[in-house]
């Protein structure tokens, strides 16, 4: 590519060169036949025709041929790199301006050839520092709220964890009873506190490319089914059950085993918190072309449209105190959608008063460009 501009720069200042030279000798020669015209003629005056006289025994006609030559030349080689000129004074200008931090400076492209080529490259330079920089203040902006997220979060189990200790450590509880209450307590806000930490371990290995897939041929049906009998004791406990519905009786796919099991498991319990009202959470599983359709469905309240197309953003709570008893970690929704996206499948949300769903697409085998 270097090689290739570098020739298009040397055959212009040849073509330049040559195109000057030919129109420098061509009226060169106009201008002396036109001389020799008038003299036959008699159209110049005898004193032009005695300075011309003088001149030519002085220098000689070839060393005036050349002279007039040589000055057609140089005033060709001006004016016809005069717009090369302007275009290249122009990149200049927008090398510094860029340099200077201006990434909005559009550097104008009049020709197609190697200086419009330059130009070009230098507005696709800029637009790429420009974009650049947004995505590091994005960056930023999102790792500041990360911290700011993740301090608030951890903090409320940990003030209770700590709270529920000092009563301990200071005996301040009435009777073994009540030392059992608060121990309780404690454990269960460390559980919480546990599962948290593991969310957030696991949002960042998803996201920063630090995970790679284990790709295993599996039974989606049967993965399905052994992920639903997980959650016997919770369905139990809520007087709920889950439908597994499907046409076929396995439906195989290339995936990572483990990682759709996370998957499921969050969007069951998603179901259990949400919509225990509907006593019920069904699952389809279906074939559309060479992909495979999992939905899982509950039937709880609606979640408002407003709140829908930012349910999978890290840290978002439908329920906006987020508080850890009405709500987890922010995490589960966001965590779900990098794994499906690390398979090159896709998820969407759709609510309305009947129901909400969640629909999975996912490649039935292993694309190229998979980890």
């Amino acid at each position: 590519m270097k090689n290739r501009f570098l020739a298009r720069i040397q055959l212009r200042i040849l073509t330049l060169i040559a195109l000057s030279a030919l129109l420098s000798a061509a009226v060169t020669f106009g201008l002396l036949f036109l001389a020799y015209i008038l003299r036959a003629t008699h159209f110049l005056s005898y004193s032009v025709l005695l300075r011309l006289y003088y001149l030519n025994n002085f220098l000689g006609l070839h060393k005036i041929l050349y002279m007039v030559c040589g000055i057609l030349f140089l005033i060709f080689i001006l004016v016809l790199s005069r717009k090369w000129a302007k275009n290249f004074d122009q990149i200049l200008d927008g090398t510094s301006k860029i340099s200077q931090g201006d990434f909005h400076f559009h550097v104008p492209v009049y020709s197609k050839n190697e200086l419009g080529d330059i130009a070009q490259n230098l507005n696709s330079i800029s637009s790429q520092l420009q974009k650049s920089i947004k995505e590091e203040r994005k960056a930023v902006q999102a790792k500041n709220e990360l911290i700011t997220n993740v301090s608030h979060d951890l903090r409320t189990p940990l003030t209770s964890i700590m709270g529920y200790l000092r009563l301990i450590e200071e005996d301040r509880y009435n009777d073994e009873v009540e030392l059992r209450y608060y121990v309780s307590i404690a454990f269960d806000k460390a559980i919480r506190l546990d599962r948290m930490v593991s969310d957030l371990f696991e949002y960042t290995r998803v996201n920063f490319g630090t995970i790679q897939l284990e790709y295993a041929r599996i039974d989606l049906v049967q993965l399905l089914s052994q992920v639903s009998a997980q959650f016997l004791p919770q369905l139990e406990e809520r007087q709920m059950e889950i439908q597994l519905k499907s046409e076929f009786e396995s439906i195989f796919i290339e995936a990572d085993g483990d990682k759709l099991v996370r998957v499921f498991e969050n969007l069951i319990s998603n179901g259990l918190k949400y919509g225990k009202e509907g006593k019920c959470i069904d699952i389809r599983v279906g074939k559309e072309k060479n992909m495979v359709v999992a939905e899982v469905v509950n039937y709880g309240n609606p979640i408002p449209e407003e709140d829908l197309p930012f349910i999978f953003e890290r840290f978002y709570r439908v329920e906006k105190s987020r508080s850890i008893d009405t709500g987890g970690s922010g995490l589960g929704l966001a965590i779900t959608k990098s794994i499906v996206e690390l398979h090159n499948g896709t998820i969407e949300a759709t609510s309305n008063k009947n129901e909400t769903n969640f629909k999975i697409m996912l490649p039935m085998e292993r694309l190229p460009n998979s980890r």
